[in-house]
């Protein structure tokens, strides 16, 4: 009876052991999941903002260069949507940072001749299209 007894005994402390680590695996991955779903979510707001705030930027630059519209080109605000979009690009990765680097040097580069210089606005807008292209492959790459 003593040794029927130990054999239960053994055996429903297996079975514990066996339910204690499938419930950590099982805890461990939903946490694991949600980080990578939080990670996720965080960056595709930061590409959704910057893609609305790269459109107006282009817009701007329109304004500026075709319709010479000095208060919807207003250089200031292009600084301010320029410095948003390097801000947001952060919460990206190294490939969209590094095209939000190009955009604000391009920026820093052509904002002063805009109106009257076709190749600094082609610049911008060549910027501003890497930017939204570096964005398009990072959308596609999340889980």
């Amino acid at each position: 009876m003593d040794s029927q007894f130990r054999r239960k005994y053994q055996r429903s402390q297996m079975a514990v052991v066996l339910s204690l680590a499938f419930a950590l695996a099982g805890f461990s991955y939903n946490v694991w999941r949600m980080e990578v779903s939080e990670s996720n979510n965080t960056t595709r707001t930061a590409c959704f903002e910057i893609l609305m705030n790269l459109s107006k930027l282009e817009q701007l630059v329109y304004a500026a260069h075709y319709d010479r519209d000095e208060s919807e080109g207003n250089p200031r605000k292009g600084w301010v949507l320029v410095g948003l979009i390097a801000d947001l690009s952060e919460l990206t990765d190294t490939d969209v940072r590094e095209e939000t680097v190009n955009l604000k040097a391009a920026w820093s580069a052509n904002w002063s001749n805009l109106a009257t210089d076709r190749p600094a606005a082609d610049n911008v807008v060549n910027a501003i299209d890497a930017v939204r292209n570096k964005i398009k492959v990072l959308l596609r790459s999340l889980n």
